[in-house]
């Protein structure tokens, strides 16, 4: 059966929309602000107008494909499921980079608006070791939100509800004051005379503010990571995300409005230049200036907005790593859920950690637009998605549907593009930053990522047609002679399983001659699959003939497995192989290695009435406990006994013993084995297993999970014992490997024989 590790559903409505809006109201209002002013002027405001209206042209997309898919990953899955590879993979390795620098990002301005919380009560010019104060209290501050995360998602949420609300109602106040100041302290006449001149730096600066603070915008992205913890998510996510973005745009435009408007900034200098120069702490000096005790109030809704924000993105980040390590895009272990918290605590530690290690090593301008640039590029990404899966997956239960497609999500693509081509100009050691983790991302895929994710698929395929009832096997024949062993152990493992049979033969082509090229079946080939038909319907069961044309075998053998969309996999061991052929890999070594199915190597003959007792050495692992559930479905093909014995050296320790034993009794639990465990001590020499075994038994054992079936010198001890017609041995890989024990790895090794 399938198994799915899934999220709890946890999160209502309002728990999601503060999620956004807590991850929004952060860097856009407190930390950004000044900064963005400094660079586009009194047309702070047209900055975050655009911006406001390109979020809403973007979040559409994550509106409709967060209610319709809905899983841990967000921009992620959606790419993944529409695009080619490897854009699914580079789409989450950048969505998880960004929320990883975007959280940096409000560390930091947790960490500074915290030093001048310290300024205010009295205390100055704290040294600390290696680092400033304000980057010891970022770090200090991710790890105290990493573990609310991993408390759990109703947790973070109740604990984000409540430092949202609590800024907003600040940011409130300080828009109330603002504008009663340029009401009746200053007028209107000389607070309007601030926003003059309106571009002071011209479209450039408006465009550069735009690409620094479309970071603010992102939270709706935070909100589609949450349709697996969601309660019904096809409706709770688009509402939550238009409703996030409803309330942040009017607070933004309120902000930058007052900011401007009512601060009276020192003389020879303009109210802009003066914010720009104040950076993350501009609202506190403006907040100084009409609200007694503003600063103060301003530094305590900068702490609550940051550490909200922060709440929101590591929640985010971690469950990107999560969902692509579910689908083996990254390490497994980033895809263990807690079993009582039921939080992915392993993908919090190590983004956690990434989080830390980029708000040690960038400055804070650069850390904001290097998360805007990977947004830029995750939303266009997302955007042609929706496009793409309006055609490939119109079966999809929408909830929301973005208006005019193709037009609506085009124009966000074209935004998007255009703001990262500004921001290269602006801050081009962000895009180095943006570009060194998309290269590691291409290596990381191409390395490791794309065979396990190509492997993870395929086992996915073969559970999905278990759990449909459906099983086929695919039996691989060469010659007439081997071809009544190879026959036996596909019929016994097909009847086993209520399945079906598909004989293949291979026709190997030198490189130099096109597949395709007019040639006529060999004789011989017919001939071979009209035996192997015939001794299936003399055993009482059917099986389908098919010949593949093919430049290597091995290839071949894995492309009809999956095309065929076979369970199990069977071929044959040569008995002797050529070192050239060592060399070069056998046809069996990477079959093993590709095959997306389970796989069975015969070796040694087979003859249905001599069958006396099937033998499985029990070691440990997914291989051995694919031999133990076997072995009643060969005994009841041929009418035999079961023998399960795990065997131990004898100069093994009696603590070894007992571990090797208890581990082999795992397996057999794991596998529903009825049958005892025979303990047999043989001696430490590679022979020591032929004495434990009759020379009439069938013996099925597990592929090492490590390490060649057919070594490079030597021999194996399968083959060995085949090939002096002693027992017949299958040896079986399941879908899903793990370590090799003692006795496995002793039983594969060299023998001299």
């Amino acid at each position: 059966m399938a198994v799915e590790v899934r999220l709890s559903r946890e999160m209502r409505l309002i728990d999601i929309t503060m999620i956004g809006v807590g991850a929004m109201i952060g860097a856009g209002i407190f930390v950004l602000t000044g900064i963005a002013a400094g660079a586009a002027g009194p047309a702070l405001i047209l900055v975050f107008s655009l911006n406001g209206l390109i979020a809403i042209v973007a979040a559409m997309s994550y509106a409709e494909l967060g209610g319709a898919i809905q899983g841990a990953g967000g921009g992620y899955l959606y790419v993944k499921q529409s695009l080619p590879n490897p854009s699914g993979f580079l789409a989450g390795w950048a969505n998880w980079f960004a929320q990883a620098v975007a959280c940096a990002l409000y560390a930091l301005g947790f960490g500074a608006y915290f030093k001048e919380v310290l300024g205010v009560m009295g205390i100055h010019n704290i040294v600390t070791p290696y680092l400033p104060i304000e980057i010891w209290l970022a770090v200090g501050v991710c790890l105290l939100f990493a573990g609310i995360n991993f408390r759990g998602a109703s947790e973070a949420g109740k604990a984000g509800n409540v430092v949202t609300i609590g800024k907003i109602v600040i940011i409130g106040a300080f828009i109330v004051a603002g504008l009663w100041v340029m009401a009746f302290r200053t007028g209107w006449d000389v607070s309007m005379a601030s926003f003059t001149p309106f571009k002071t730096n011209g479209w450039t600066g408006v465009l550069a503010a735009m690409g620094l603070t479309f970071i603010a915008f992102e939270g709706y992205e935070i909100i589609a990571q949450t349709s697996e913890e969601v309660e019904n998510p096809k409706r709770n996510v688009p509402i939550a995300v238009m409703l996030s973005l409803i309330i942040v745009i009017p607070i933004y435009l309120l902000v930058a409005f007052v900011a401007v408007g009512a601060t009276v900034p020192p003389a020879g200098m303009t109210v802009t230049q003066f914010l720009g120069e104040q950076k993350e702490i501009a609202l506190v000096a403006a907040a100084d200036q009409f609200m007694v005790g503003g600063g103060l109030v301003i530094l305590v809704g900068g702490l609550l907005s940051t550490i909200s924000a922060l709440n929101a993105t590591i929640f985010s980040s971690s469950r990107v790593a999560f969902a692509m390590a579910r689908d083996a895009s990254l390490p497994r272990a980033l895809s263990r859920v807690h079993p009582v918290r039921g939080t992915p605590h392993v993908a919090i530690m190590v983004s956690t950690a990434l989080i830390i290690i980029m708000a040690i090593t960038l400055p804070i301008e650069d850390v904001a637009a290097a998360a805007s640039v990977m947004f830029f590029l995750l939303f266009a990404a997302v955007s042609i998605s929706v496009i793409r899966l309006r055609k490939t997956r119109p079966d999809l239960d929408r909830g929301f549907k973005v208006p005019f497609v193709p037009f609506t999500p085009l124009i966000g693509l074209l935004a998007m593009i255009g703001l990262a081509a500004m921001t290269y100009k602006t801050y081009p050691r962000a895009w180095l930053v943006a570009a060194a983790w998309i290269g590691v991302g291409v290596v990381v895929y191409y390395a490791y990522s794309r065979k396990r994710e190509t492997e993870f698929q395929a086992r996915t395929t073969w559970m999905e047609r278990i759990d449909r009832d459906e099983y086929r096997v695919l039996v691989a024949v060469s010659t007439s002679r081997t071809l009544p062993a190879l026959m036996e152990v596909a019929l016994g493992i097909a009847r086993a399983h209520g399945g079906e049979v598909v004989v293949v033969h291979v026709l190997e082509v030198p490189e130099s001659e096109l597949l395709d090229a007019p040639r006529k079946t060999p004789k011989y080939a017919e001939h071979l699959l009209e035996q192997a038909v015939a001794y299936a319907r003399d055993r009482g069961m059917d099986a389908r003939p098919v010949i593949r044309i093919a430049h290597r075998i091995s290839q071949a053998l894995v492309q009809t497995s999956r095309e065929e969309e076979c369970n199990f996999l069977v071929i044959g061991q040569p008995n002797q192989q050529s070192l050239i052929e060592r060399f070069v890999s056998s046809v069996v070594e990477k079959v093993l290695q590709q095959a997306p199915c389970q796989v069975a190597v015969v070796c040694g003959k087979i003859q249905h009435d001599a069958v006396s007792r099937i033998t499985v050495p029990v070691t440990s692992g997914a291989n051995s406990e694919l031999a133990a559930r076997l072995a009643p479905a060969f005994a009841g093909w041929f009418d035999a006994e079961t023998h399960a014995m795990t065997m131990v050296d004898r100069s093994m320790k009696t603590e070894e013993i007992e571990r090797q034993v208890s581990s082999a009794e795992d397996t057999l639990k794991g596998a529903q084995y009825d049958g005892g465990l025979e303990t047999v001590r043989v001696p430490p020499t590679e022979y020591g297993f032929l004495s434990a075994i009759n020379p009439s038994e069938l013996v099925i054992i597990g592929a090492p999970s490590g390490g060649a079936v057919v070594p490079v010198f030597g021999d194996t001890m399968p083959a060995a014992i085949a090939r002096n017609n002693r027992n017949p041995v299958v040896v079986v890989r399941a879908v899903k490997e793990r370590q090799a024990r003692r006795f496995e790895r002793a039983f594969f090794s060299r023998s001299k024989t």
